[in-house]
């Protein structure tokens, strides 16, 4: 019984095979068989991007470009296949498979970075990052582009400057993509200051740490992390690293207000000074009895001391 189905089968294909319509009856199946594959992987694709994508719209947009591609192929293919040829037909996917790869490789390129985003999520839309040395706060990740709102350019500080950077995706497979917020809200920020080695230690520390509490208040409530300190020697001095934490965002605005505050608590303060660059000129003598008598006469600043 299969003996006989098996031979009748093949008995059907050498007449299809041989049947002067056998070039129709090729397009059919071609087209038949992909618009079968279109839809059985059409459905995953878009039960899955619209799971993932972050914008709907984005999500509509792949599924537009999803469904022009397949019936481009399948009008190709349905034409090529009138030719009867089996032959014909495998050579001419080859061929169109290598036109296409070539003529359309950075549109899919950038598609493909598309997808990368949606799939691994490098970073999303809010996220400060800095793409191909390029900071910015990301507007939107569309097919072709990831939209940043540059941060810096017309300022040197941290702070929105309010241009729109276009980052084409498909540059993202070959740059080194930084994400300031991939794991947490909050980044690290540093305030280095320098005192003199004779200002009080623990007072300077306490007005740092106090300035910082005061600026980033909401924040160390939210997390429970305080500001602390780091401490380093150099030449001139004592070098304090004040470091706390706050939003990407806000590290131009808070840094400054600490700043601030510190300056003038310093300037209020008779035991803690900046230390910053100058030169102190001492006179000495040898004989005590060459003082000059009247102080005046030197420059101002100077100080005057015998040596026994």
């Amino acid at each position: 019984m299969f003996i006989e189905f098996i031979e009748r089968l093949g008995s059907t294909i050498d007449a299809i095979i041989n049947s002067p319509f056998r070039g129709i009856i090729l397009a059919i199946v071609t087209i038949v068989t992909l618009l079968i594959l279109k839809a059985v992987l059409g459905y995953f694709v878009k039960r899955y991007v619209y799971q993932h994508a972050q914008l709907e719209t984005n999500a509509q947009n792949f599924m537009a470009v999803w469904g022009y591609i397949w019936t481009a192929i399948i009008a190709i293919f349905g034409i090529i296949s009138l030719s009867g040829s089996l032959k014909t037909l495998g050579i001419s996917a080859g061929f169109l498979g290598m036109v296409l790869g070539w003529s359309l490789q950075a549109p899919v390129t950038g598609i493909a970075a598309w997808l990368m985003l949606i799939l691994k999520r490098p970073f999303k839309i809010g996220d400060r990052v800095i793409i191909a040395g390029i900071t910015g706060d990301v507007m939107d990740i569309t097919l072709t582009h990831v939209i940043l709102n540059q941060v810096g350019g017309t300022v040197s500080s941290e702070e929105r400057s309010g241009r729109g950077i276009l980052i084409p995706n498909a540059i993202l497979f070959g740059q080194t993509i930084t994400n300031y917020t991939l794991e947490e809200e909050y980044i690290l920020v540093e305030v280095p200051v320098r005192i003199t080695f004779e200002s009080n230690w623990s007072e300077a520390e306490q007005i740092l740490v106090r300035a910082a509490q005061e600026v980033t208040a909401n924040v160390i409530k939210e997390i429970g992390e305080e500001p602390f300190i780091r401490a380093e020697l150099f030449d001139a001095g004592v070098m304090m690293r004040l470091r706390y934490k706050t939003r990407p965002v806000d590290r131009a605005k808070s840094l400054s207000d600490i700043v601030k505050i510190v300056f003038h608590k310093f300037s209020e303060s008779d035991s803690v000074e900046f230390c910053y660059a100058h030169s102190e000129v001492i006179y000495s003598w040898k004989d005590a009895s060459m003082l000059p008598q009247n102080t005046s006469v030197l420059p101002m600043g100077t100080a005057a001391r015998s040596q026994d």
